[in-house]
C-alpha cells in the first residue's frame, strides 16, 4: 500500500488543563479531499495550526508525505500548501505581481510555474489587473495558486468559503476537484457548511470536543449504499401496505404518498412486481437519501453547527 500524503499518529494540544484535541488518528492518501467537520471548538483550527507549524505539539505526530513536522519541520512544510482563514495579499500590487513577490521567498519557482498555477485556478484573464478589484472570489483562487507555487503535497485549507457567494463556492470546488484528480495533490478542508461538505469532499472527519467520532465516505454518511429507504407512490396505500408487510426483509410503513419500505438496492425490483401482480398502481419509485446533516447530528447525540456569518 503506497505511503498516505498526510499521516496523523495520537496527535493531541493540551492548554492549560484544557484538551483541544484527544488522541486524533487518521490518514489521507494522493489526490483526495479529506474534510473537517464539527461545531466551533470542535478542534478543527486547531489540528491545521499544528499541521501547518502555527501551533505546537503536545503528543503524537504529523507526518507530510513521510516527514515528520515535530522532528523536521522545514523538510516537512516544504511538501504543505495552505490558507489559514483568508489569503492576505498586497492589493495595490496585480495579481501577477503578488504571486512573482511570493514566488522570490521560494527557491525554484520560475515564471513558468507561475503560469502553470495561474491556469490551473483559472485566472488568466484577470491576473494582470489589481488585487483590490479582485472579488473575494478571485482572492481565494489566487490564495491557492500562492499557495501551490512550490508544487506541494498537500494543501490545506480553513474555511476557505467563508464569505464566497454560492458562484464563488462553486468555482473553487471546481478547482479543487481538479488539482486532486488531475495533479495528485491531496487537499484537507475544514468548514462548518455541511452542504459544501457534502458535494466537495470525498471522506469527511467528524470531530466532537477535541475527538475523533467518526471517518466516513460523503456516500456511506449519506446512505448511498445498497440498503435504503424507497417510497412507493400507490394508488391503493392500505393493500400496498398489506402486500408489502408480508415482504420477508423490508421494513414497511404508511408514509404521505404512499408506502415507505426499507430495501436493499436489488429488492426493489422485486417489491415493485409484488405490488404489480397484487394488483396496486405504482405511479413511481423514490429513494430517500439522508443528508450530511441528518447523519452528524446522529453522531453527535443532535449538536447542531454554528453557521459562519460572512467576513
Amino acid at each position: 500500500m503506497a505511503e498516505p500524503i498526510l499521516k496523523i499518529s495520537n496527535l493531541s494540544k493540551k492548554i492549560g488543563n484544557k484538551r483541544i484535541v484527544d488522541q486524533l488518528n487518521f490518514e489521507v492518501p494522493r489526490g483526495e479531499i479529506f474534510g473537517f467537520l464539527g461545531p466551533n471548538g470542535a478542534g478543527k483550527t486547531t489540528t491545521i495550526r499544528m499541521m501547518v507549524g502555527l501551533m505546537s505539539i503536545t503528543e503524537g505526530d504529523i507526518l507530510i508525505d513521510g516527514v515528520s513536522i515535530s522532528q523536521e519541520f522545514s523538510k516537512a512544510i516544504v511538501k504543505v500548501g495552505a490558507i489559514v482563514e483568508n489569503p492576505e495579499m498586497y492589493k495595490y500590487l496585480s495579481g501577477y505581481h503578488n504571486l512573482l513577490h511570493f514566488a522570490r521567498m521560494v527557491p525554484g519557482v520560475t515564471k513558468e510555474r507561475i503560469q502553470e498555477v495561474v491556469r490551473l485556478v483559472g485566472l488568466e484573464k484577470q491576473i494582470h489587473d489589481k488585487v483590490r478589484t479582485f472579488s473575494l472570489g478571485m482572492r481565494q483562487r489566487l490564495g491557492v495558486a500562492q499557495a501551490l507555487l512550490h508544487k506541494p503535497s498537500v494543501l490545506i485549507l480553513d474555511e476557505p468559503t467563508n464569505g464566497l457567494d454560492p458562484a464563488g463556492i462553486r468555482e473553487l470546488r471546481d478547482y479543487l476537484y481538479n488539482l486532486t484528480r488531475n495533479e495528485g495533490i491531496s487537499v484537507v478542508v475544514s468548514s462548518h457548511l455541511l452542504s459544501e461538505m457534502e458535494l466537495m469532499c470525498d471522506r469527511v472527519a467528524i470531530l466532537q470536543q477535541g475527538k475523533l467520532v467518526a471517518i466516513k465516505t460523503v456516500k456511506d454518511l449519506m446512505g448511498e449504499g445498497t440498503l435504503g429507504s424507497v417510497v412507493f407512490d400507490v394508488d391503493q396505500p392500505e393493500k400496498a401496505y398489506q402486500i408489502l408487510a408480508n415482504y420477508p426483509s423490508a421494513q414497511t410503513r404508511k408514509a404521505e404518498n404512499g408506502i415507505e419500505c426499507r430495501l436493499e438496492k436489488e429488492e426493489i425490483a422485486d417489491a415493485n412486481e409484488l405490488l404489480i401482480r397484487g394488483g396496486v398502481r405504482v405511479y413511481g419509485i423514490k429513494r430517500i437519501t439522508a443528508t450530511l446533516e441528518d447523519e452528524f447530528l446522529k453522531m453527535t447525540g443532535g449538536e447542531r453547527l454554528v453557521q459562519p456569518a460572512a467576513k
